[in-house]
């Protein structure tokens, strides 16, 4: 099976929950299990060939240019950490079809689950850290769904929000320190990155990078002090907590400190920063976990620990540590499941996970109890089981490991880890499920269905079978271990067994197992001193720094972001002007070579038109109508302009653009005062001119240096002018390049102005259905209208004129490949003639003849233009790639075709939807009421009556026009 199909399959799956729900939630687990089943069964086809030495790989190009391939691999890291998603999400899945109650929504649980499982295969079999990147957050995204499953928990809620804001903070600087790791490397693939183990180490980026790195993998696997988000995990249903927490979420970051290991690791900054941070994790969690009460809260914090003792294990940077790092994922991973499990079972069957209110349940709960009981001493590292062979070789690396020039510290600490580690077992089974029955449980508690305890069974057999006969599992983890190192000749000739005879590991085992039970034996005074010891609490200093954080935001925001534009262009034209003072004064400046063209008394005069409307807009801009009609010649003279220079498509797409913004701007106008306030003091004023005229003498003097310069290197322009025709079969250079060289700009372009418009629908419609639609329908009048709402000749004109103007706007688009025109202006054409019937005839009138909703031509437009670029894959080029050709159909003279065309008629159908949506978006709000009937354009309607009726029913006789 392909690579691609095993990480598509569960993100695939995941649409099936939801439906299959309808048909039972039998058939819901069915089919979650079988997507399951079949990414496992499509993994174990490669496991031969993987564990043969072979690496497995997948690729696929997407964005060469930007280093960004859909690249996967499957080395023996890589299918270690896949079969454990894999294999213990199906037992998670068997479990959860008999944990969850019929309240909660199996569909959308199981839904979650494979989301999850897709985002941890994606990290695992990712070749590109880019697109690691992404799988990375995608873990984020959905345990944040898991966990807070259940929405209507408080405690759900906020352990949500907990866990992603502490992994998405993480995941922020891990983008920054893969991406500094792919620059160093000079690729973003893991293969090449894996092979540049000298240069990474050498380059002076390598700190920022592992610091930057260490801390998106810390937060993942809650290393100290980003610990604290995991135990408030624990409010998601157990299902979840026992895949999270044991082989996939919080492995995530083990995964990658294993994975990055052979070009990080070794370094004294890698070690001193990862065993310091695993080996504090690891006595912290242990330590807290012996007093909670809540069962899956000390299975939390045990988590917690048992990350930082593999945390510290990679961090040694010793092929041993590695080793041992390897079995001890392997070990925890089964055991920890099983004991979430366990703790479920418990809570379903007792109502309660509170160990004060537990105890005596191996009478009532045997086989509940045969479970935990080799689960927890697995923990323990109880001989015989396989937690205390890994246990044992943590303990004989840290003897070895010599940490702030002290050869005992790594060692001390380690053996304080394994004491608290063995009490925290005890007291989870001893507190449990040992001494007397009670007679107090919230609900008679039994052994459940085999639905609840057959996974966690299961698990058992690695437990005891990798205790009693480590050397089965030696074969593998020396070959995964091989994959974290980097080189399978270094992987030590160390032989997993039972009995290593009496040295000083089995010393410090048997040191921890005492302890840990005289631990539990004074528990009553040590729980009474950790009762008095004042502490800090996580969840209050991570509340804490949230809120802070909200109110300095807010604080920053409501300043810098008060409404007012001036202060926004204020901020934009200093910045903008500022950074290019510093670029003109520190960089060199182009020589001005050409000549000065001479001034034509035609340039001048528009010039000064364009100077005088300027000035005018200066000094009358308290009056909005006399600034707007002002606007529209400085707009009409910018055109005038660009015909002069030789730009006719531009000026006829600047002209068309001119009338329809200044009827908007009309239509805008009717809402607003006629007088602008007035400004509160003559230094805002100075202030104002000062930063106008800094940034028009700035982007005027780059702009004559710009016209009056020769630049060394060529210009995109000679490219265009040489290849419109020969490459897009167009002699409009500018059509050319909208629609075949930057196609995709303009087809981004189109779809922002398909959303623009919607926007401003969607606003109008919130604003008809608020309280202030009756202050747009009830505004006073400073005088009577006067004259006729439509008069006659403008009716007429416009309703003559509709045919006519189409014609041209069909014309304009035709001819816009070889001269000037195109769907953009033909759009604009056709829009304002639209415009003109809404203007003459009424909002009614047209609005009865509409026969097509302008949201659907927006989104036909774009769907065209969509298309039209897709086709061109079916012929081996890129998207939006054009052909043309010429034909001849007598007795027609011969004329081009071109697929641009197909673009072109969406960028023309997106403008014309865009532009009427919002205009007929302003008509709607302009709607008034008035004391007069509604007038009929002009129309002689057989079916009406001879007295018309009036259009509306707003008050007796509403009047409905734009």
């Amino acid at each position: 099976m392909s690579l691609f199909l095993i990480a598509l399959l569960p993100f695939l799956g995941a649409l099936l929950p939801g439906l299959m729900i309808l048909a039972g939630r039998q058939a819901c687990f069915g089919a979650t299990f079988l997507v399951t089943l079949t990414a496992l069964v499509g993994l174990l086809t490669h496991a031969p060939a993987v564990l043969g030495g072979e690496v497995v790989q997948a690729q696929l190009a997407w964005i060469p240019a930007l280093g960004l391939n859909v690249n996967l691999f499957l080395d023996p890291l890589g299918l270690f950490f896949a079969g454990l998603i894999l294999v213990i999400g199906l037992l998670v899945i068997y479990y959860a079809r008999h944990y969850l109650s019929r309240d909660d929504n199996m569909g959308e649980f199981y839904s979650y689950l494979l989301l999850f499982q897709g985002a941890m295969i994606g990290i695992v079999l990712s070749d590109n850290i880019l697109m690691l990147l992404v799988f990375w957050e995608l873990t984020s995204l959905s345990s944040f769904l898991l966990i807070g499953f259940w929405k209507h928990l408080p405690a759900g809620r906020q352990g949500a929000r907990m866990a992603l804001a502490t992994t998405g903070m993480g995941g922020l600087a891990l983008i920054g320190g893969m991406l500094i790791l792919g620059q160093i490397a000079g690729s973003y693939d893991l293969t090449v990155i894996l092979e540049n183990r000298e240069a990474i180490q050498a380059s002076p980026l390598y700190l920022p990078a592992l610091v930057l790195i260490l801390l998106g993998c810390f937060t993942k696997s809650a290393q100290f002090p980003f610990h604290y988000w995991l135990p408030h995990a624990m409010a998601a249903p157990t299902p979840v907590s026992a895949y999270l927490h044991s082989a996939t979420m919080v492995k995530a970051g083990l995964f990658l400190m294993a994975r990055m290991w052979p070009v990080l690791a070794g370094t004294e900054a890698w070690t001193y920063i990862v065993c310091t941070a695993g080996l504090l994790t690891m006595v912290i969690g242990a330590f807290i976990a012996f007093f909670k009460h809540d069962l899956k809260a000390l299975l939390a914090f045990s988590t917690i620990s048992h990350l930082g003792l593999i945390a510290f294990l990679l961090g040694t940077g010793t092929p041993f540590g590695a080793m041992t790092a390897v079995f001890h994922i392997l070990n925890h991973a089964a055991f920890k499941a099983a004991l979430f499990m366990t703790a479920g079972i418990v809570d379903h069957e007792a109502h309660t996970r509170d160990i004060r209110r537990l105890g005596g349940l191996r009478h009532l709960m045997p086989i509940t109890f045969a479970i935990a009981t080799f689960a927890a001493l697995a923990m323990a590292g109880f001989p015989l089981l396989n937690g205390f062979v890994s246990k044992e070789m943590f303990l004989e690396e840290a003897l070895h490991t010599t940490l702030y020039s002290s050869p005992l510290l790594a060692a001390g600490v380690a053996t304080a880890g394994a004491i608290f580690s063995a009490a925290y077992s005890f007291r989870f089974l001893g507190h449990t499920f040992l001494g007397q029955e009670r007679y107090d449980y919230p609900h008679k508690p039994h052994d459940p269905p085999a639905g609840l305890w057959l996974s966690p069974a299961l698990l058992m057999i690695p437990v005891i079978g990798l205790g009693l006969a480590p050397f089965l599992a030696e074969p593998f983890v020396k070959i995964v271990t091989g994959a974290v190192i980097g080189d399978p000749a270094l992987v030590p000739n160390y032989h997993l067994a039972i009995w290593h005879g009496f040295k000083p590991p089995l010393y410090l085992s048997a040191v921890a197992i005492l302890g840990g039970l005289l631990m539990l034996l004074a528990f009553n005074p040590l729980m009474r001193a950790w009762d008095a010891t004042p502490r800090p609490e996580a969840k209050s200093i991570f509340d804490g720094l949230i809120a802070m954080s909200v109110r300095g935001a807010n604080a920053f925001a409501e300043r810098l972001h008060d409404g007012t534009f001036t202060r926004y262009a204020a901020l934009m034209i200093v910045t903008t002007t500022g950074v290019g003072f510093y670029a003109w004064v520190t960089g060199s400046t182009l020589t001005t070579s050409r000549e000065m063209l001479p001034l034509s008394p035609p340039a001048v005069a528009g010039w000064a038109m364009l100077m005088a409307a300027t000035g005018f807009i200066i000094v009358a801009h308290h009056n909005r109508l006399a600034v707007l009609m002002l606007m529209g010649i400085v707009g009409l003279m910018v055109s005038v302009g660009f015909d002069y220079f030789s730009a006719p498509d531009l000026a006829l797409t600047q002209i068309s653009v001119e009338v329809v913004t200044i009827i908007l701007l009309l239509l805008a106008l009717n809402f607003l005062p006629n007088e602008t306030p007035r400004e509160t003091s003559g230094m805002r004023k100075t202030r104002d001119a000062v930063i106008a005229g800094a940034g028009g003498l700035a982007a005027g003097g780059l702009m004559y240096t710009i016209l009056r310069s020769d630049f060394p290197a060529p210009s995109i322009s000679d490219y265009h002018l040489a290849n419109s025709y020969k490459g897009g079969g167009g002699d409009n250079v500018v059509n050319v390049i909208l629609v075949d060289f930057r196609g995709f700009d303009t087809f981004g372009e189109i779809i922002v102005l398909g959303i623009a418009a919607v926007v401003i629908y969607a606003m109008t419609e919130a604003l008809l259905r608020s309280s202030v639609r009756a202050r747009l329908l009830n505004r006073g009048y400073e005088s009577e209208r006067a004259g006729d709402a439509h008069p006659l000749m403008m009716v007429v004109l416009t309703r003559v004129m509709m045919p006519i103007v189409l014609m041209v706007g069909v014309y304009v688009f035709l001819r816009g490949h070889n001269e000037p025109g195109g769907g953009f202006i033909a759009g604009l054409i056709v829009a304002i003639a639209v415009l003109m019937q809404y203007m003459a005839s009424g909002f009614a009138w047209a609005a009865n003849r509409q026969r097509y909703p302008y949201h659907g031509i927006i989104g036909a437009g774009v769907l065209i233009a969509g298309l039209t670029g897709i086709a061109s894959w079916f012929t081996g080029h890129p998207f939006l790639t054009s052909a043309f050709g010429y034909f001849r159909i007598p007795p027609l003279e011969e004329f081009e075709l071109a697929t641009a065309m197909g673009f072109d008629l969406g960028v023309f159908l997106a403008v014309v939807g865009a532009v009427m949506l919002s205009l007929e978006s302003f008509s709607r709000l302009a709607r008034r009421q008035d004391d007069e009937t509604s007038d009929y354009a002009m129309d002689i309607d057989p079916s009406r009556p001879e007295e018309p009726e009036p259009l509306g029913t707003l008050r007796q006789t509403p009047r409905e026009d734009s």
